[in-house]
């Protein structure tokens, strides 16, 4: 497949712009690496190797100089210094955290001192201060897909929910203030709606199942833990559609921990923010327990990072969770093979 150019890339400024999913460089003793087993199926198609980074959940505020700025700023440093470079950078939702296009156009800024290119999706916090307006002005389309070195990319925006906002008389910043809620229930359950399944179903139509497939969305496609929204409600039908092929790597933003999960052909990996990180819900995740240690309130970089992904010819992924701080478990310091 061809090489996507800089010009297929949205969100991309003169200088080209980036985005992490997993952990920072600052801390190399710390990285920690987690395989995406059972990539290497005898069919799959034959890539040329290659690796991306992957940033999410800044949360910036409108506030000068706010801790969350420098934060992010670190994590663009350290995903300019990976070696070798990454060819682009995704960056998984929550951009900003009230929507306003202050915050928006900050993250931009930014985002664009990243010395690749960046394919970005909105998340709740960016979005239902005016819908997406600003967002989309600033960073293009919602969805979208592109092929790199023979893997197929898809990015789609899953934090959409029904209105409930026109029959209560809510205002914006009223309708912003319930999604910014961990459970507004209120709001009703996240998806990509009837649209964005269609629009998947044609652009995977025509890919042979042995084509190596990569999907972002912001939320994961499981039911992690469905009360605080860890859960997109139509991933049943994104995972059907994608069902065709050999394997499927999942990224997911929203829950700001390490994490991991499979579903049949489908492999998902969570991220660490740049902002704060979540505590773990109170369940029973399954083999393999990768949970991270609990972070340091006194320190604001604790449980923050950036990630590399690496991608063999037989599309067998590892992911380097970099971390800013000493909260990996051992068997993330070791290296993991799930």
């Amino acid at each position: 497949m061809e090489k996507v150019s800089r010009r297929q890339f949205l969100g991309m400024s003169t200088k080209a712009g980036a985005a992490t999913i997993v952990t920072g460089i600052f801390a190399p003793s710390l990285n920690s690496m987690i395989g995406f087993g059972g990539v290497a199926q005898a069919a799959t198609k034959k890539i040329k190797p290659f690796n991306f980074a992957v940033l999410t959940d800044a949360h910036l505020y409108d506030i000068n100089d706010h801790k969350f700025d420098g934060i992010l700023e670190k994590a663009v440093s350290d995903v300019n210094k990976i070696s070798p470079r990454p060819d682009f950078v995704l960056y998984a939702g929550d951009i900003g955290q009230t929507g306003l296009e202050a915050e928006l156009v900050k993250g931009k800024k930014i985002l664009d001192k990243l010395k690749m290119p960046y394919r970005i999706i909105p998340g709740e916090h960016d979005y239902y201060l005016d819908m997406g307006k600003a967002w989309r002005g600033l960073y293009g389309n919602e969805h979208w897909s592109f092929d790199h070195n023979g893997v197929h990319f898809i990015g789609m925006n899953s934090i959409l929910v029904k209105d409930f906002w026109t029959a209560k008389k809510l205002t914006p910043h009223e309708r912003m203030a319930w999604m910014e809620e961990l459970e507004c229930h209120k709001c009703g359950a996240w998806g990509v709606g009837s649209e964005q399944l269609d629009w998947l179903k044609k652009d995977v139509k025509n890919l042979a199942p042995n084509t190596p497939v990569v999907i972002m969305t912001h939320s994961p496609l499981w039911d992690y833990y469905p009360r605080w929204n860890f859960q997109t409600y139509d991933a049943p039908d994104i995972r059907k559609i994608l069902s065709k092929f050999e394997r499927v790597v999942s990224i997911h933003g929203h829950v700001h921990q390490v994490l991991y999960n499979k579903i049949g052909n489908i492999s998902s990996a969570g991220l660490l923010s740049t902002s704060w990180p979540w505590p773990y819900p109170p369940i029973k995740l399954p083999y393999p327990d990768v949970k991270m240690n609990r972070a340091d309130p006194g320190d604001f970089e604790d449980g923050l990072g950036t990630h590399n992904v690496a991608l063999k010819s037989d599309f067998a992924g590892m992911m380097d969770y970099r971390a800013f701080s000493d909260l990996l478990p051992a068997n993330l310091k070791r290296g993991l093979k799930i």
